[in-house]
């Protein structure tokens, strides 16, 4: 597993702060009907916990994948960080301790896999499902996130693996 850099939290936060902005509908018009507008954001949002789960994934082809979209978005923000600011690049960022899949997490993972591939290159909202994903790999291991968002999300699958996997093994 590779572990994040301040330039790969960097692009996370990037693709977060572009989404909302584009999302935003304005003050107005959310505080009058919120709902249609807070769905709009639910498939970025779905996606995002995707990609939480997983970088989460140890091994296999789907943590191969999370982990070269890291190491890849680790990449592009040390080099924005340098030519970009004047920053320093490969400083680690602060990696929290996360909660492993259990193996029934790891299916449903897979499942979930499956699900968004499809839903990227079907739905109209692919283009949300895929910036979601990439933001949750690149936040998914910072120590904010993990400590917030990557401990419950794991628990949820693995409970939910193994209810799944109870009832119909």
């Amino acid at each position: 597993m590779n572990i994040v850099t301040i330039g790969g939290v960097t692009v996370g936060l990037c693709i977060l702060i572009a989404t909302l902005v584009q999302w935003y509908p304005g003050y107005r018009t959310l505080k009058k009907k919120p709902v249609p507008f807070l769905g709009q954001l639910l498939p970025f949002v779905l996606a995002w916990a995707y990609g939480v789960l997983a970088i989460l994934t140890v091994g296999g082809v789907v943590g191969w994948i999370a982990d070269t979209a890291l190491w890849i978005s680790n990449w592009l923000g040390d080099v924005a960080l340098v030519w970009g600011v004047g920053g320093q690049a490969g400083r680690s960022a602060n990696a929290a301790t996360y909660l492993p899949l259990t193996q029934t997490g790891t299916a449903l993972v897979l499942i979930l896999t499956v699900g968004m591939i499809v839903g990227a290159k079907k739905s109209k909202y692919g283009s949300d499902l895929k910036r979601g994903s990439w933001c949750g790999i690149c936040l998914g291991t910072s120590a904010g996130v993990a400590g917030f968002a990557a401990v419950p999300l794991a628990q949820a699958v693995n409970w939910a693996g193994q209810a799944a996997y109870g009832v119909i093994a």
